[in-house]
């Protein structure tokens, strides 16, 4: 037949009705189908090394924890600046937690940074600066999750892991065509992960799924043409790549309401505090704010840091989070320079604000200083 023909003609197969084909006369997925895909085409990041290189414990530690629910191009320039001022486990182990925190601001959720230092400050005392090679070990440290502990002892250790993320769950879920919604499918697809383990180079397995998931398995028209899985997936052969993984229906996300004080000194200086080191955004700095309820403030007076002539300004700033969207109005006040920081704040200097661990809901807020 020739080759236009053909093409027409797998035009036409596509337009039919999806046909469930039964998963036993599918071949097995080959974990050595992925391997010589990879070699091909996996992606050059600045954390991964070079075919044939070790890779660096702490490099992937650090990579890991800042990859978690953010993307690779977001995170590039922040694990470039990390490793410049931090180059090793040791030497962020000894870092000041504010200064950590400061450098991580803008990149969200907030408990990774404070997680990072603590496990630095664990491997440090506990282990000598020697990230332990095994799940188990890895998963006593602060901070480190079974994906995280999975992925360092594979793509580091080149321990039999499966580090089970993002990317992992769609491939395995099409592979398998599994029903079951996420999140309650997560057990389910990490027991189908361990049976596509391949016996040796675990870690290059590890970074193939990952980049298989990143470049072809993707979310919305996967390039199935170009999968080295293509002719075991179940959900492929019943034209229902789409369809998985399947998501249970989302939750309305709340609105919480509160107002940000911004006082300014005459000199320019601007209150802040820092945040208690647990819960949301702990240990970031702030403007003092009323709590953040799913009210509006009642009497937000009541919660100025200290007596001045308050104006509302006409702006809110809004800024969502995981778990709920939130709605500040901005009070201001100018106070003389001679103005003393009530307990519990200090007076920032404008050319001071890069050393403060501002978290973005705070910058948008600092932007109506001008």
């Amino acid at each position: 037949m020739p080759a236009a023909a053909r093409l027409a003609a797998r035009g036409r197969r596509r337009e039919r009705a999806p046909v469930a084909v039964p998963e036993s006369v599918l071949p097995a997925p080959r974990a050595a189908d992925l391997l010589a895909w990879y070699d091909r085409h996996r992606r050059t990041l600045p954390w991964r090394a070079a075919p044939g290189e070790r890779q660096h414990p702490y490099r992937v530690f650090l990579s890991e924890i800042m990859l978690q629910q953010t993307t690779v191009v977001t995170v590039q320039p922040y694990y470039a600046a990390f490793l410049a001022r931090w180059p090793s486990v040791e030497a962020l182990a000894a870092a000041p937690l504010e200064e950590v925190l400061s450098a991580w601001a803008g990149l969200g959720y907030y408990a990774r940074a404070r997680n990072l230092h603590a496990c630095a400050r664990a491997v440090v005392e506990r282990h000598g600066g020697q990230f332990p090679r095994e799940e188990a070990a890895l998963l006593a440290l602060p901070g480190i999750g079974p994906y995280t502990a999975a992925a360092i002892a594979s793509i580091a250790f080149d321990q039999r892991a499966a580090p089970v993320d993002g990317n992992w769950e769609r491939v395995v879920s099409r592979l398998f065509a599994v029903e079951e919604p996420l999140p309650k499918a997560r057990p389910v697809l990490r027991a189908l992960a361990q049976t596509l383990l391949p016996s040796a180079r675990h870690g290059d397995f590890a970074q193939a799924m990952m980049d298989l998931g990143a470049t072809v398995c993707t979310p919305r028209k996967p390039a199935c043409i170009l999968c080295p899985f293509r002719d075991s997936c179940a959900a492929h052969a019943a034209g229902r790549t789409d369809g998985y993984p399947v998501k249970a229906a989302k939750t309305a996300r709340p609105t919480r309401h509160g107002v940000a004080f911004l006082a300014v000194r005459a000199d320019g200086a601007v209150l802040v505090r820092t945040r208690a080191l647990s819960g949301l955004l702990g240990g970031m700095s702030e403007v003092p704010s009323t709590p953040w309820e799913s009210e509006r403030p009642g009497d937000p007076a009541a919660h100025v840091p200290l007596p001045a002539s308050w104006r509302a300004l006409n702006s809110t700033v809004r800024h969502v989070f995981s778990h709920f969207a939130l709605e500040l109005s901005v009070w201001r006040a100018d106070v003389p320079a001679t103005t003393p920081a009530p307990a519990g704040t200090r007076w920032v200097a404008r050319n001071g604000f890069a050393a403060e661990a501002f978290p973005s809901v705070m910058v948008k807020v600092l932007e109506y200083l001008e």
